[in-house]
């Protein structure tokens, strides 16, 4: 049990820094990393130790498999950083422009030609932990719009940078 516990606290430190590394997350993913490899060498130690008992390795790799399934699970709950989502709507006249707008979201709206006629396409760009409320908020208002969402890496100027800004200085 020791071993599992061990195994199963290392990879779920180590999904999580490995997530907050690729966030950019400096000064977190290093702390987090040193707690990670100190529990990594105390748990590999209890296996080298014990390498006769097939219990042993067993139980190491369950901790690694459930390490990984509760790490993608903590960082899920945690939905750090944002996303870009990109909307793409049949109607050009849809309300969902002005709803998402009085539900603090950033839209810029332009319209494009899509292969049965013209669209109005919606760029997105919001909190992780804002996605699902984004996705019922679009469903809601139409169920045929199209929706692309990606995470972007880097974000300069415009609406959230101001808002990210003035919620610093408060």
């Amino acid at each position: 049990m020791l071993i599992f516990t061990v195994n199963f606290v290392y990879i779920t430190l180590n999904t999580i820094r490995f997530m907050l590394t690729m966030k950019g997350y400096r000064n977190l993913a290093p702390l987090i990393s040193m707690v990670e490899i100190t529990v990594y060498v105390v748990g590999l130690s209890l296996v080298l130790n014990r390498l006769d008992n097939i219990w042993n390795i067993i139980a190491y790799a369950l901790g690694y498999g459930v390490g990984v399934r509760v790490g993608i699970w903590v960082e899920d709950k945690l939905a750090l950083g944002y996303i870009m989502a990109t909307v793409i709507l049949p109607n050009t006249d849809s309300p969902l422009p002005q709803v998402l707008r009085n539900n603090g979201f950033g839209v810029t709206q332009s319209r494009a030609e899509g292969l049965e006629g013209e669209r109005l396409v919606l760029d997105i760009l919001t909190p992780r932990n804002q996605e699902r409320r984004l996705y019922a908020l679009v469903n809601e208002a139409d169920a045929k719009a199209f929706v692309i969402t990606y995470e972007p890496k880097y974000i300069s100027g415009g609406f959230w940078v101001k808002r990210v800004r003035n919620r610093r200085q408060k």
